[in-house]
């Protein structure tokens, strides 16, 4: 009894284990002997084709959704089977849960955002601080540069030039042209602390 042809069209006969291409007829009518092939030869329309998955998918990159989005699919309910997964998707239901439950009710923590309220106003007035300190220093020295005789860009000839506003600025914060905080004296002026 022959078994199904391989892509070649090659049977093999299943009591003896002979292999040939069973006798065939042609368009015009006439038959097409049959061809016997001999043991261990294998005809290249039944090699298998090594496919290089990197490459197939460097080809066939963009084909299809993100890169890796199928094997995540696969593994992720292999995943939950553990225990400190399930714990974690427990306390992310209740977060989502409580989140919901405050956004219902109109309250999102007003302790919390008195706080942020209290807190943003000193920590911005720091940060704009630290920044124009910064800035001062970058044009002294660059002023430095330029007396020394080295040439500069003109954004650096322009840094050097707003010396005197970034000072202005740091003034009005509060703080002299080092940074320091000033210290109102009994006249109104400005003292420096003593060290």
């Amino acid at each position: 009894m022959p078994s199904t042809p391989t892509a070649s069209g090659i049977v093999t006969d299943e009591l003896s284990g002979e292999r040939h291409i069973p006798e065939s007829k042609r368009a015009d009518g006439t038959t097409r002997k049959a061809i016997k092939i001999r043991p261990g030869y294998r005809p290249p329309e039944d090699v298998e084709v090594y496919k290089n998955r990197t490459a197939e998918n460097f080809r066939n990159r963009g084909k299809g959704p993100v890169p890796g989005a199928e094997g995540l699919r696969d593994d992720k309910p292999a995943q939950s089977s553990s225990a400190s997964s399930n714990k974690n998707a427990k306390r992310r239901e209740a977060r989502k849960k409580a989140k919901a439950a405050g956004e219902v009710e109109g309250e999102v923590a007003p302790a919390d955002e008195a706080k942020k309220e209290e807190a943003d106003p000193e920590a911005e007035k720091e940060k704009k601080v630290r920044t124009l300190k910064k800035k001062i220093r970058q044009a002294k020295e660059l002023k430095e540069k330029k007396e020394t005789g080295e040439s500069l860009l003109p954004e650096q000839i322009a840094k050097v030039i707003k010396i005197n506003e970034l000072i202005r600025e740091l003034d009005a914060l509060g703080f002299d042209a080092d940074g320091e905080p000033k210290v109102e004296g009994a006249a109104g002026e400005t003292e420096e602390p003593s060290t």
